[in-house]
């Protein structure tokens, strides 16, 4: 057992290690985690001879559970009132924040790369994301997700990842009845979910027993597994149950800030630590044509895709430019469709590694530019506004 808290204090003080090196180079924390997780797998792994044990079944759950609950609060985030007004423009820039690199990335894997066309098809899903826990950790922390610019990119990320999810399912696992159980499944707790929660809430709610956390994570944890089950991905239910509680648990302040704390305490970190663990740097030195294709390619796609679509809106040049790179970022949706393909033979253990590389890239890369050179500052709330001076 003793080793058991062993390996916890070594991910913990890993993600303190991260948290500093954020504050000290003012970048997000979900980057600097997965920096940290593939340098800390490479020296251990070097020095030690040994691994992060990102495979252990409780960091597994402790990583999944991170993705799940952050997932949950970013669909919070989204105001239905700023939705009904953005509709448009969230679903025009999330479909082509999708089609872009999905159409370019299998096209370049397959042409240039002389991938198999099912490998090339895996690899335009696995690249067509935008990762909504690495968007939204960065607008949390800058308080971009109290704006309504800020909660229109989240929903035009969600729009995004939809489209990957239903590319993978399409392409890749066969639509059979679980997938209709699922389906029909999802819908009625979420109608359920939208009328019951806020009267439990209200009658049995404001206790120290937390039983609104309890009560959440029941319904996000019982949908993962119906999820999973269905050969779908436990956090697309969850982003949906935050949506259809954003008007009323999204309002409730202190009962975000407690999972807030939950999540990026303890959850989060081993989940973006995780993800940079997975990265096989001995693959990228072995590749690096394909890597630089693969990632040059999801980035100019995107850019091509977003920025035109942005000033159709008529965005201002930083936040035009500030969405394009955000939307460029890839996480979640894309490890998991790349791990797909890996578990069922589609693509072999060097392509995955390209794979979760250029993922994993497409989330620091971008974002570090866009942080650091285009931020609307004149969007952030005045106090997170003087941090950042």
């Amino acid at each position: 057992m003793h080793e058991v808290w062993g390996i916890a204090a070594l991910w913990l003080g890993l993600a303190l290690i991260a948290t500093l090196l954020s504050l000290w180079f003012r970048i997000a924390t979900a980057l600097s985690e997965i920096v940290v997780g593939t340098v800390a797998q490479l020296l251990i792994g070097a020095f030690f001879g040994r691994s992060l044990s990102a495979g252990e079944p409780w960091i597994v759950f402790l990583s999944g559970a991170g993705a799940i609950v952050l997932t949950f609060l970013a669909g919070a985030e989204l105001d239905p009132d700023v939705f009904k007004v953005k509709w448009k423009e969230a679903t025009v820039i999330g479909i082509i924040a999708f089609f872009a690199p999905f159409l370019g990335c299998a096209a370049l894997a397959y042409y240039l790369l002389g991938w198999s066309s099912q490998a090339s098809w895996l690899a335009g899903v696995a690249l067509s994301t935008t990762s909504v826990a690495v968007v939204y950790a960065v607008m949390l922390e800058l308080g971009l997700n109290k704006t309504d610019f800020g909660k229109a990119v989240l929903a035009a990320c969600f729009i995004n990842d939809l489209g990957t999810v239903i590319a993978l399912g399409l392409i890749f696992a066969p639509f059979t009845i679980k997938t209709v159980i699922f389906i029909v499944s999802t819908i009625v707790v979420l109608v359920f979910l939208y009328y019951i929660t806020p009267r439990f809430f209200k009658r049995y709610g404001n206790r120290p027993s937390e039983l609104e956390a309890k009560f959440l994570l029941l319904a996000l944890f019982g949908l993962g597994s119906l999820a999973i089950w269905s050969e779908s991905e436990a956090v697309l239910p969850a982003y949906l149950v935050g949506m259809v509680l954003a008007g009323t648990v999204g309002k409730d302040h202190a009962l975000i800030r407690r999972l807030r704390t939950l999540t990026f305490g303890l959850l989060t970190p081993f989940y973006f630590i995780r993800a940079g663990s997975y990265v096989s740097v001995s693959a990228l030195f072995a590749a690096p044509f394909a890597l630089f294709v693969l990632f040059m390619g999801k980035m100019l796609t995107k850019g091509i895709g977003v920025y035109p679509a942005t000033k159709l809106y008529k965005y201002a040049q930083k936040e035009a430019v500030y969405t394009t790179l955000l939307m460029s970022t890839g996480l979640t949706f894309g490890s998991i469709s790349a791990l797909f393909g890996l578990n069922h033979g589609i693509i072999t253990q060097a392509q995955y590694s390209i794979l979760v590389a250029v993922v994993i890239g497409s989330a620091v890369v971008p974002t570090l530019i866009a942080n650091a050179f285009f931020i609307p500052h004149y969007l952030l709330p005045e106090g997170k506004d003087e941090d950042k001076k």
